[in-house]
């Protein structure tokens, strides 16, 4: 009987039987990466265009307390796209996805954020879930309305644990619409933990795939990822300041929106 008792002990300790903060093994995790990342390497490689800048940034990252931020244009392509440039940087190849990175997977403490109704409107979805999402309610939008809604605690210390564990990815505004407004709880997180905050921009995504990021809409579309240098941020700013910070530098600002300015300048002009 001691003997049953430990070898359970020791088979807990083998690295196949890890498991990560979550209580979630991590080789199920990577296995799910790997299997996901394979259907859909063709994808990114062949059927669209993948233009990727500024990914060696990854390579030279602490392994935890890393935030990186990104605008937001479908629901799953972007973040897929996210996990092969990260691993394929990390395996020496950055701004190179053709190198299938996700086969070695060689961080497995990578999170993202995501909503919860999104990551539970079918079964694929929740099995991506597993691929390392950290699930929150939005408290301003549910099943395409707009509500009002208390934040969950148990949601935001999920995203803290994540924080202190590893990397996570996160699209302040908690939508695929351009332009939109971020949410506040960006900043604060950033004050908190005081992070490494990557900004990311992207785009392409949006004309290459359906709304949830399954389905092509226009192939050879070319997908753009710029990964920036890390923000200089003073964290003893005020929140709204460290939000303007982080707007401006996924270029998701005012000034950024070039059509709607466009169209101002016109009017102006005919006004004038």
């Amino acid at each position: 009987m001691c003997i049953l008792i430990t070898f359970a002990i020791h088979l807990k300790k083998m690295p196949l039987f890890k498991k990560n903060i979550f209580d979630q093994y991590i080789f199920v995790k990577k296995l799910i990466i790997r299997l996901f990342g394979s259907m859909i390497y063709f994808r990114f490689n062949w059927v669209h265009k993948p233009k990727v800048t500024g990914a060696e940034t990854f390579i030279h990252l602490p392994d935890k307390n890393v935030l990186i931020v990104s605008n937001h244009q479908t629901y799953f392509a972007d973040v897929a796209f996210f996990l092969h440039v990260i691993h394929s940087a990390l395996s020496n190849h950055p701004n190179n996805i053709r190198y299938p990175g996700f086969l070695r997977c060689k961080k497995h403490n990578v999170y993202y954020v995501a909503a919860e109704e999104t990551m539970k409107s079918g079964l694929l979805p929740k099995i991506l879930g597993l691929s390392g999402a950290v699930t929150v309610n939005r408290t301003w939008r549910a099943n395409g309305e707009n509500v009002r809604r208390k934040v969950n605690r148990a949601e935001t210390d999920n995203i803290d644990k994540a924080l202190k564990d590893g990397w996570v990815i996160t699209f302040p505004q908690g939508t695929t619409k351009a332009y939109s407004k971020g949410r506040i709880g960006t900043a604060i997180l950033v004050k908190k933990h005081q992070p490494i905050v990557i900004p990311v921009v992207i785009d392409g995504f949006r004309r290459a795939f359906d709304k949830r990021g399954f389905k092509n809409k226009k192939k050879k579309s070319e997908l753009k990822m710029r990964v920036k240098q890390p923000l200089d941020i003073d964290y003893d700013l005020p929140a709204e300041e460290i939000m303007k910070l982080i707007m401006n530098g996924i270029e998701q600002t005012p000034e950024f929106n070039f059509i709607e300015n466009l169209k101002n300048k016109t009017a102006e002009s005919t006004e004038n």
